[in-house]
């Protein structure tokens, strides 16, 4: 019952939090320098064309009323309406969300692929070379700064060796998963590095466990002890340091779509910035904050269904 009551009202618990996050969006979008009207018509226009594209989007207003038009779109399930586009921010956001929703979905789960195998591996070999190398290989990869290593990655794959495409997201499926590739193998080794330390420390804890020590004392093989009752204890705290790595992956996507050129929210972000879209820009970031927010909810409910030990 506990548990039934958590999973009602952590979600009210966050609304706070959003509020916060629409403030902070607010305010900061609004502190990007330069007029929207200006930037959209030009140099050479008229105080008066400048005049009514300010009046049309309610630039003209006090800052408090901007936020107030905000809120009251955000409470109607709108964003506002695009000062480039012309269109409904809210559409924008949809016709962008699935090139990025694959890019974060590939990319955590090539790093679990990549992070599980090689923390194992680590573990078990406590000390050894094999420990040594991954550990190297780790620290390495967490000192890599994500777009040099996305271009690394375009000029020994694609442009020498001809595998993958250079940029761009393909047409049907089969080609967007030949595209998508590199950006999800460019994230993922940057997260990977993270995961794997931490599942290796937690299984070396796990190894050393009393119930681990119990299971091999009734008899179970190594390898048995070893992925029934290690792996999945080690795997829980992962979970959450995991939630929070999304929320950063998420943000994340801004560069690497722009280095691959993936018509994502992270490109549709970077397009509003630079154009001085507030509309756009306000409502990817908050689209980005939701996102966190509803992944970090779901890893707390994960970690409680995983092991019914941790306390709410």
């Amino acid at each position: 019952m506990h548990r039934f009551r958590f999973v009602l009202t952590r979600p009210l618990q966050l609304i706070p939090v959003l509020f916060g996050i629409s403030i902070i969006t607010f305010v900061l979008v609004r502190s990007i320098p330069g007029d929207p009207a200006r930037v959209l018509l030009g140099f050479k226009a008229t105080p008066d064309a400048i005049a009514r594209i300010r009046a049309q989007f309610a630039l003209d207003e006090p800052l408090w009323t901007q936020y107030v038009y905000f809120l009251q779109n955000l409470a109607h399930g709108e964003m506002g309406r695009s000062i480039l586009y012309k269109i409904p921010v809210l559409g924008l956001i949809v016709e962008r969300i699935e090139p990025t929703f694959f890019l974060v979905f590939g990319s955590v789960l090539l790093s679990l692929l990549i992070a599980v195998p090689f923390a194992a591996i680590a573990a078990r070999r406590r000390g050894r070379l094999a420990d040594h190398i991954i550990r190297v290989v780790s620290t390495t990869g967490l000192g890599l700064p994500p777009f040099w290593l996305g271009i690394m990655l375009i000029i020994v794959f694609s442009l020498t060796l001809g595998l993958f495409p250079v940029a761009g997201y393909g047409e049907d499926w089969a080609d967007r998963l030949h595209h998508l590739v590199l950006p999800c193998l460019t994230i993922a080794l940057a997260l990977s590095a993270v995961l794997t330390r931490t599942l290796r420390a937690g299984m070396i804890a796990e190894l050393r466990s009393d119930q681990a020590t119990a299971a091999r004392a009734r008899g179970l093989p190594e390898g048995m002890v070893f992925w029934r009752h290690v792996v999945p204890n080690a795997i829980v705290p992962t979970i959450n340091l995991l939630a929070v790595n999304i929320g950063w992956l998420i943000g994340g996507t801004v560069i690497i779509e722009n280095v691959f050129s993936i018509p994502g929210m992270g490109q549709l972000l970077v397009r509003g910035i630079f154009t001085r879209d507030y509309m756009v820009v306000q409502g990817v970031a908050m689209a980005f904050a939701v996102s966190s927010v509803a992944v970090n909810f779901l890893a707390d409910i994960l970690t409680v269904a995983i092991d019914p030990r941790v306390k709410l």
